[in-house]
């Protein structure tokens, strides 16, 4: 959770700049050929499948890893808010807003002192008052404090100075610290997926703050809703025929136009390498035939014609074997999509209802609802409404303390949770190996009917095979959707469904929800999730809702 400065805000003469910059983490080359300058005005947006070097280049930016090649150069303090936090953290609300404003307190701390040492005379105090004034205003010190609280409030976090970090949970521990990050004083902010933990109000303020504040920005995050409001310039990290990132314009829309047409060029550039080695191994297919036929010539053919045939047909052969080997596809293949099952139809049928259901410090609203055969509902409401709470009964994960809920025989439910709780040490293929034979030894349905890790899209060869404390946070969601669809499931219960995942892999996921004929509950803060699906209708725990329209 802390903020790293250097020694002196920079603001007007902050700057980072990035030459060439390539790097490796074990045998796999993450980075290559990056280059990038981030100003005070920057606004940047880095994006990429997942696993792809986003948090690493973020890494680079404020200097916790060094490039294996290439070089970094930093002017100016930096805030950083990586995704995953410290459980061990110690100090209290009020020691990490401190920290998060050290240097306007500093700065303050300075002014009095040289204010004093002016009254009393001291040499020199004249021009160590102007240079304690001018750093206190260019850090607007004296509302340092003042914005740290004003941000608390508005994320919904934690207000209570005296209350432990370790007696919060991670959402609320996040929010504090996003807090202090937007409050506070850092000539750039480095974001790691900040929207994680903040419902639709908090959204709202953190954009304003980002656009706002007067210094540079760099965001990594998959929120497409938050890149249209914030993002002018986009690095973008997916996979490309040289692996080189991209640099687009143009805002959020630029990004879009450019990605797509990029897309477009390389597939059809493979395509036409494809079609190019097929037409040739056909050729050599075909002479190989004809040397085979050609020693076997029509009856009354003389030897000579036979040996003089004979000749021609294996220098053609030879020719066509040297034009394939020459012919060498060097376009790589383009990544791949994700791909839905064959999800069981039950058109009509009740799936699930619950009637009057609460749950003790959870839910504490009634709610009742019913679940038919391929219907499509959303669920929405602030942070702490229920939402998760309301997903895990219809699932069957938690019990109500009051109401009840029925599911229908035979129906499949497939519930995939907000936070992963993947076994770290298993490897992602032999987890997903064992969850299948356990559907089938439980007679969910037959082996007829197993679904491929492959097949689904969602992880490349080379990421089968790893531990999953090896794979990346997006990596890990992935694979918990791999599990869930794996069951086939009538029912998809989905809480927070984005989180983590990249922005082309989240498009493919809403056009595959739309078009699924297996009934779906989602529950998310996705502001661009909920405009591409406001035809759903809208469910809330809580009378507090967004509005349908939002």
């Amino acid at each position: 959770m802390p903020i790293t400065p250097p020694a002196l805000h920079a603001r007007s003469r902050a700057q980072i700049l990035v030459s060439d910059v390539s790097v490796s983490l074990g045998a796999a080359r993450v980075l290559t050929g990056v280059d990038l300058t981030v100003t005070p005005t920057s606004r940047i947006a880095v994006v990429g499948e997942n696993g792809r070097g986003k948090s690493t280049l973020l890494h680079i930016l404020s200097g916790a890893l060094p490039p294996d090649e290439g070089q970094v150069s930093r002017i100016g303090t930096l805030g950083i808010a990586e995704q995953e936090m410290s459980t061990t953290d110690r100090r209290t609300v009020g020691q990490v807003v401190a920290d998060a404003i050290a240097d306007s307190l500093t700065a303050l701390d300075e002014l009095d002192a040289a204010g004093l040492a002016l009254a009393e005379g001291e040499d020199g105090a004249g021009a160590r008052f102007a240079l304690a004034l001018e750093q206190a205003e260019a850090l607007d010190a004296w509302d340092a404090r003042r914005r740290v609280d004003i941000a608390l409030e508005a994320l919904d976090a934690e207000s209570d100075h005296s209350r432990p970090l370790t007696q919060m949970s991670v959402g609320h521990r996040y929010r504090v610290r996003l807090a202090c990050l937007l409050g506070g004083d850092a000539d750039f902010l480095l974001l790691d997926e900040p929207t994680n933990h903040l419902d639709r109000a908090g959204l709202d303020y953190m954009t304003e703050r980002l656009r706002a504040r007067s210094g540079g920005v760099v965001i990594v995050s998959h929120d497409r809703a938050l890149l249209a409001d914030i993002a002018e310039t986009t690095i973008d990290l997916d996979p490309t025929p040289d692996g080189r990132p991209r640099v687009h314009g143009g805002g959020y829309a630029g990004y879009r136009a450019g990605r797509r047409a990029e897309r477009e060029r390389w597939e059809q550039e493979y395509a036409r390498q494809q079609e190019q080695r097929s037409k040739l191994e056909d050729d050599l297919s075909a002479a190989q035939n004809r040397l085979v036929s050609g020693w076997r010539p029509d009856k009354g053919t003389g030897k000579h014609q036979r040996a003089t045939r004979a000749g021609g047909l294996v220098t053609n052969v030879h020719r066509r074997r040297a034009a394939l080997e020459a012919h060498a596809v060097t376009m790589p293949e383009p990544p791949q999509t994700l791909r839905f099952p064959d999800l069981s139809v039950r058109p009509g049928a009740t799936l699930v209802s619950a009637a009057d259901i609460t749950v003790d410090g959870r839910l504490p609203e009634p709610v009742s609802l019913e679940v038919l055969g391929r219907t499509r509902q959303l669920v929405t409401g602030p942070n702490g409404a229920g939402k998760s709470t309301l997903l895990s009964v219809l699932a069957g994960d938690l019990c109500p303390t009051t109401g009840r809920v029925r599911r229908s025989a035979g129906t499949r439910i497939a519930h995939l949770r907000q936070e992963s709780a993947l076994p770290l040490d298993r490897r992602a293929s032999e987890l997903f190996a064992s969850h299948q034979d356990a559907l089938i030894a439980t007679g969910v349905f037959p082996s007829s009917q197993a679904v491929g890790l492959a097949s689904l899209g969602l992880l490349r060869s080379t990421e089968l095979g790893r531990r999953i404390g090896e794979l990346s946070m997006g990596q890990r969601r992935r694979l918990d959707l791999a599990l869930a669809l794996s069951a086939r499931p009538h029912l998809l219960l989905l809480d927070e469904p984005t989180n983590h995942l990249s922005i082309s892999l989240v498009d493919e996921l809403t056009e595959a929800l739309r078009a699924t004929s297996a009934a779906v509950v989602a529950s998310t803060h996705d502001r661009q999730l909920l405009r591409d699906l406001s035809d759903w209708p809208r469910l809330g725990p809580t009378p507090s809702l967004e509005p349908a329209g939002s």
